[in-house]
């Protein structure tokens, strides 16, 4: 079979087998606070300090995690198969370019990058954000925030992830509960678009019905299976039920 266009969404799933927890409980609250207290514009008006203190935690508790065997095998197909697969996640860590994997679309934002509320740049952060750090384009004190899209904030790359759908033979959909949208939307518009829809999931997503087929298991052993299937050409290529 020849490479085929692949447009891939991650989720928190597919991290939380390396370690990543999730950080919002049952209870709904995200590490002992309320969502709008350290995930909103809002919230960051309102206490900055504090919110920075929460992505600053976050932050560190990258360097405790490493990828696992589904990022490597995701790296493994970009690298066969180059531009032809598209790697959206609506995870804000590092571990796919940690894996090998290039060109990832974050539609949710980055960790380990930082946003000038004021102007607007841009820019790769490993260290500690605080209040008091000016802008390096602009200068500006105060107005450095995390990268991170927060409730209420329209999610990155949305063109380009509606671009990859339209040329999309394949959709699949990894470790993603089905419950926040945009993302939750994307298998509708690559069926739209002609594509085979796949779900590779722990548990079935609430919007599983919405797939073709369906993958139930670790990521750390499903996606590595997936993918060596599909390089080497023996991965059914027609919808199951």
């Amino acid at each position: 079979m020849s490479p085929t266009n692949v447009v891939i969404l991650t989720g928190a799933g597919i991290s939380a087998e390396s370690g990543i927890p999730t950080f919002r409980g049952s209870d709904g609250l995200w590490e002992g606070h309320r969502v709008e207290d350290v995930a909103s514009p809002e919230g960051f008006a309102a206490n900055p300090t504090l919110v920075h203190q929460f992505y600053n935690l976050r932050r560190a508790a990258l360097k405790a995690v490493e990828p696992n065997a589904a990022h490597q095998a995701l790296a493994r197909l970009q690298k066969t198969w180059g531009n032809r697969v598209t790697l959206v996640t609506q995870n804000v860590d590092d571990l796919h370019e940690r894996a090998g994997s290039t060109e990832v679309l974050h539609m949710h934002g980055e960790l380990l990058a930082a946003l000038c509320a004021g102007c607007e740049h841009r820019f790769k952060s490993r260290t500690d954000l605080k209040q008091t750090m000016p802008c390096p384009a602009c200068g500006a004190h105060g107005s450095l925030r995390p990268d991170i899209v927060w409730f209420g904030e329209m999610p990155y790359c949305m063109d380009d992830i509606h671009h990859a759908l339209t040329q999309a033979k394949i959709f699949v959909s990894i470790g993603t509960s089905g419950n926040v949208y945009p993302a939750a939307g994307l298998v509708r518009m690559a069926a739209l678009c002609g594509a085979t829809t796949i779900e590779i999931n722990l548990e079935p997503s609430v919007n599983t019905s919405e797939f073709d087929q369906r993958f139930i298991g670790p990521a750390s052993v499903e996606v590595p299976r997936w993918v060596e299937q599909l390089v080497r050409g023996t991965a059914d290529p027609l919808p199951q039920a």
